[in-house]
């Protein structure tokens, strides 16, 4: 740790003495590892868990579980090989997303980071890849001031030990109409055309690449960049969310 590293903790932990955090959940009084949730909610996030499935990460309960089927993805047909989830977007999840998407609160890629690293196999499954954000439209990254999937891959790479490397190969070149109301037929249609290579954007096909998104709902948006990708002559090509729901 730098030295200035030590102090800007230093003074987070004597702000969080005069001003405790409140948990973005339930706004309850935080202490513990987590920053922004509180023990209680902390304890209710679902991290995904072998066995899961293998393109889109949810996990198996059941049924289900023997057969391997998969009604989250059973019909998307996937330009990408594996796909891994860190945890179910339910309640306390949900809630640190949406903060971090909607309400500018980057404090909590912390936290996005501190979950990441429970995720069982997450960091063998990112080895040593190319992490690829799904990138916004200019026109919403200028008005959210950030894309949120970027910050994700950073927090990624970082865990990697200086192994992992962040390239922004995608562009968005179609203003699309939010993904939020719209069913799987619709999505994919919406998001025809949308993406590109982004200009000087340099592939390798030697190396692996993993796409990073911060909620897996349709796989549309993630099957749309990998066609992108696959077109540019990416051969070694996974996804990765942080959310699934």
């Amino acid at each position: 740790m730098s030295p200035a590293d030590a102090i800007t903790r230093a003074g987070v932990r004597v702000l969080d003495l005069v001003f405790p955090p409140c948990c973005v959940h339930c706004g309850g009084i935080v202490e513990g590892r987590l920053r922004h949730l509180c023990p209680r909610c902390a304890q209710q996030l679902l991290v995904v868990k072998p066995p899961h499935c293998t393109t889109c990460g949810h996990p198996f309960a059941g049924e289900t579980e023997v057969n391997r089927g998969c009604g989250h993805c059973e019909t998307l047909r996937p330009r990408f090989g594996a796909g891994k989830t860190v945890v179910l977007l339910r309640g306390p999840a949900r809630s640190l997303v949406h903060a971090l998407k909607y309400h500018h609160a980057l404090h909590v890629l912390d936290d996005l980071a501190a979950i990441a690293e429970q995720a069982p196999g997450l960091a063998a499954f990112l080895g040593e890849a190319t992490l690829v954000p799904v990138p916004l439209h200019p026109r919403k990254r200028r008005e959210r001031g950030y894309n949120q999937s970027l910050l994700l891959a950073q927090v990624l790479a970082r865990g990697g030990g200086g192994r992992r490397a962040v390239g922004e190969l995608l562009c968005r070149v179609e203003d699309t109409r939010s993904q939020t109301h719209y069913d799987r037929a619709a999505r994919q249609q919406n998001l025809k055309n949308a993406f590109a290579l982004a200009p000087g954007a340099t592939i390798n096909p030697a190396d692996r690449y993993v796409l990073v998104d911060d909620v897996f709902t349709t796989g549309s948006t993630l099957n749309a960049c990998a066609a992108v990708l696959r077109r540019a002559g990416v051969l070694n090509l996974d996804v990765v969310t942080f959310g699934h729901g």
